[in-house]
């Protein structure tokens, strides 16, 4: 199942519905702060998860997750098709995200065009599930893990665990452009 469409389809639904966090937060039992991360696609909603947002959305179940489990051979995503996805919400970090990969529902990576503006980084290093791969496209970036960083500039790139706290920095003036491409699925996690 496509986790990314489930989560923006999920925050979707609930601007269309005019409603806040907390407002699903209330009427699901759920915490406003695991909602957001659901939305992120930060964490996996169980099945009871999924029927208690869906129930507070005023849709099925059925009718969160259509469509989600088809897959195409291959999908073409233009230039201009691209997808803005809401990928941390802290008022510092303006990193914009743009999924490459967003029209084919059932995959097994994730790729995004990460621009991330000059003097921006995520205000804390978080983990995540599976395996990730960044290439700096253009500019420089700092990649902090585990309390190290390191430089990347234009042409480096770099694989990692994902499941220890990481982040991107761009403590420079100019903005830079990083792919980034993950998986949940790591080899001693399948």
């Amino acid at each position: 199942m496509n986790l990314v469409e489930l989560a923006q389809r999920i925050r979707s639904l609930r601007l269309d519905r005019r409603l806040t966090l907390e407002a699903v937060a209330s009427r699901t039992g759920l915490t406003r702060s695991w909602l957001s991360k659901v939305e992120n696609f930060r964490v996996t909603p169980s099945l009871p998860g999924l029927v208690s947002i869906a129930q507070a959305l005023g849709v099925s179940v059925s009718q969160l997750v259509e469509g989600l489990d088809e897959t195409p051979q291959f999908v073409v995503i233009r230039s201009n098709e691209r997808k803005v996805v809401q990928r941390d919400q802290s008022p510092q970090n303006k990193s914009v995200y743009e999924s490459l990969g967003h029209k084919r529902m059932n995959r097994v990576m994730d790729p995004f065009l990460i621009t991330i503006p000059g003097g921006v980084s995520r205000e804390k290093a978080l983990a995540h599930e599976g395996e990730e791969f960044l290439y700096v496209q253009s500019g420089s970036v700092q990649f902090e893990y585990d309390g190290d960083t390191v430089s990347l500039r234009t042409g480096d790139s770099l694989y990692f665990d994902a499941r220890v706290p990481h982040r991107l920095i761009n403590p420079n003036k100019r903005p830079a452009t990083v792919l980034c491409v993950f998986s949940e699925l790591s080899p001693d996690h399948p």
